[in-house]
């Protein structure tokens, strides 16, 4: 098969390209005008330059794809709304729009759980209601989630959209090694009492769970959670991250309201609001960290025959190799992105 993965030089993305490529499919990948794609270029992978937001740049990458893996999304950056939107919104459609042109056979779009919110009590299943947690990330994810649902039912666009838990691994310098950082410098924190349990994948699972949409002939105008339905709380997680990178876990806890409340202040101060520099603290993740959120998977489990390989206690295993592996760079050990449109996303 023909993919094109946009966000490929991404987190998620060159996971999936190592997927695709060890089954033997051909891979193409879109890549920003200026991000160093020679790793993927060297493996033997078409690297088409172009941006969501420029759809002429679009034609030629789909052109003669048989199925194209969306992954391209505007992430973990201190902007403002339009320019989230312009990435994740009318980029989505324009990828939509030029592969329906194309007449691909499978388009497989990547949301985010993130589009349920974060003030669940059971297990969210894929027909609840979508409620954003009012930042510009999910609100922008599920806006593109219409916008791939409009294209289905009005375009016959042939679709699957996947919605990952947060997405954990080797080579995450978003957010495992932002935690990881924090917990060998001593300055994470336990949001609340601990107890609550965290929406975690790890990588491989979610590729499982990018694969089955493309391939399974029961995914096309699909939705499915692809998660970890294993309870792991952020007490655990912290732990296991600290033993796993040989630092101590962190022993101080802030009550959800206070830490919430300082985000809030956080984001408020000028440095942030006039500089978009990011604060130490958002709303997001307080939220994330502190909030009990599980999501169910039976619908995947049922229809397409997913079930998670890597338990999350193995998935951090290898996470902290990986973390152990690469160079310090101090607090933020993230590679430099202007804009962070990738393959991550979650």
């Amino acid at each position: 098969m023909d993919v094109l993965v946009t966000g490929g030089n991404g987190f998620v993305g060159r996971h999936l390209v190592d997927a695709l490529l060890a089954r033997g499919d051909r891979v193409r990948v879109l890549a920003l005008p200026r991000e160093d794609a020679s790793s993927l270029e060297q493996r033997g992978v078409v690297v088409h330059r172009g941006d969501v937001r420029r759809p002429e740049t679009l034609i030629a990458p789909v052109h003669a794809a048989e199925a194209v893996v969306h992954l391209a999304a505007m992430m973990d950056v201190w902007r403002p709304l339009h320019e989230y939107a312009a990435v994740n919104v009318t980029g989505t459609e324009n990828m939509c729009r030029a592969a329906l042109v194309a007449g691909v056979d499978r388009f497989v779009h990547m949301s985010s759980s993130s589009v349920y919110g974060m003030d669940w009590r059971m297990p969210v299943g894929e027909d609840c209601a979508l409620c954003p947690f009012p930042d510009p990330y999910p609100v922008t994810k599920t806006r593109a989630e219409r916008v791939v649902q409009r294209m289905i039912t009005e375009g016959g666009l042939p679709a699957t959209i996947i919605r990952p838990d947060q997405i954990f691994g080797p080579g995450d310098r978003l957010h495992f090694a932002r935690t990881a950082d924090r917990v060998r410098s001593g300055r994470a924190i336990v949001v609340g009492h601990g107890d609550n349990r965290l929406p975690l994948v790890y990588v491989a699972d979610a590729v499982q769970g990018l694969l089955l949409g493309l391939d399974h002939p029961q995914a096309v105008g699909g939705t499915f959670n692809i998660a970890n339905d294993e309870p792991f709380t952020q007490l655990q997680f912290l732990s296991a991250v600290a033993d796993a990178i040989g630092a101590k876990p962190p022993r101080v806890h802030v009550p959800y309201r206070v830490a919430y409340g300082a985000a809030c202040v956080a984001e408020r101060m000028p440095v942030s609001r006039y500089t978009w520099r990011r604060p130490p603290l958002t709303r997001l993740g307080v939220a994330f960290a502190g909030r009990d959120v599980r999501f169910a998977i039976e619908r995947a489990r049922a229809t397409l025959g997913y079930a998670p390989r890597v338990p999350l206690a193995e998935g951090i295993e290898r996470a902290a190799a990986w973390y152990r592996s690469v160079p310090t760079t101090g607090p933020a050990n993230v590679a430099p992105s202007p804009t962070r449109i990738s393959g991550v996303a979650t």
